[in-house]
């Protein structure tokens, strides 16, 4: 094994991994309330800056890190409350443009609170690279994969094990039936944005020493996230999870043996393949309909 295919392996599964994290708030969402939430990218933008301005503040870094994903939950949910939630009876195309006007308000909300300058937050455990194979690897990048396992780990315990998290997935099933049952549906996609909104922030605050962030990151990573969300199959857990990392992979692997010039460009080629081949992604949960 080559320690340049290590080193495309490593950075493809640190970006996939945050991938993974936005698409599962897009599933997350969409299985809530059939809408896909354009403005899941500015959770991640708030979770990056807010945890920037926290350590500016002085509070320490896991301090700092669980008040961004605070804050970030907290404006999910006053999303869902003031906005979509307000227009819950309205169509599907209503609701999707009710959350790209959130995305671009809260964007302009972001320059007046921050600023439009770039900002730097400090790696959870040094910068100093690590040998493996004869790739350098970040420690950073090792902090975004094992967090991400343990988020997906809890995630998955979650839904399995938790009333709360069975109540999402019945509705996410079959959302007559959950009502007849006696769930909550209202409070089941009210929980749905903030839980949707941490997990964006977590990404944030874990790309941020790598990437660094700034009132515009979201829309990058939003897109990438849909992306993944798409090629795994937008509802599916596990093809959150899975288009993720495989969007990672492909865009590491096409920046390097081809040309980091398009490396933003695979992400939109693989949503436009899969709409045209495979619409309901390769672990699909739902099934495409006419309108």
């Amino acid at each position: 094994m080559s320690g340049q295919w290590v080193q495309f392996l490593a950075s493809g599964l640190t970006a996939g991994s945050i991938y993974a994290l936005v698409a599962l708030g897009f599933s997350i969402i969409f299985n809530a309330s059939r809408v896909i939430n354009f403005a899941q990218g500015e959770f991640v933008m708030i979770g990056g800056m807010s945890a920037v301005s926290l350590v500016a503040a002085g509070a320490p870094m896991p301090l700092a890190i669980a008040g961004a994903v605070a804050v970030a939950a907290v404006v999910g949910l006053l999303l869902e409350r003031l906005a979509v939630g307000r227009a819950r009876s309205a169509d599907v195309v209503t609701l999707i443009i009710i959350t790209i006007g959130a995305s671009i308000f809260l964007r302009g909300l972001a320059q007046l609170v921050w600023d439009k300058r770039i900002h730097a937050l400090a790696p959870l455990s040094g910068d100093t690279p690590i040998e493996f194979f004869g790739a350098t690897i970040l420690p950073q990048s090792l902090w975004v994969i094992g967090v991400t396992i343990v988020i997906v780990a809890a995630l998955s315990w979650f839904f399995r094990r938790t009333l709360p998290g069975k109540a999402m997935l019945a509705t996410a099933c079959n959302r007559t039936a959950a009502q007849l049952v006696g769930i909550e549906v209202r409070t089941v996609l009210f929980a749905s944005f903030g839980l949707a909104a941490a997990l964006g922030a977590a990404a944030g605050v874990l790309i941020a020493p790598i990437t660094f962030t700034s009132y515009e990151a979201g829309i990058m990573l939003g897109l990438k996230g849909f992306a993944a969300a798409i090629l795994g199959g937008i509802g599916s857990f596990p093809g959150a999870i899975a288009g993720g990392l495989l969007l990672g992979l492909l865009e590491s692997l096409g920046a390097g043996y081809v040309s980091s010039a398009y490396k933003d460009v695979i992400a939109f080629l693989i949503i436009l393949a899969v709409l045209f081949v495979r619409p309901d992604g390769i672990l699909g949960a739902v099934r495409s309909e006419r309108v």
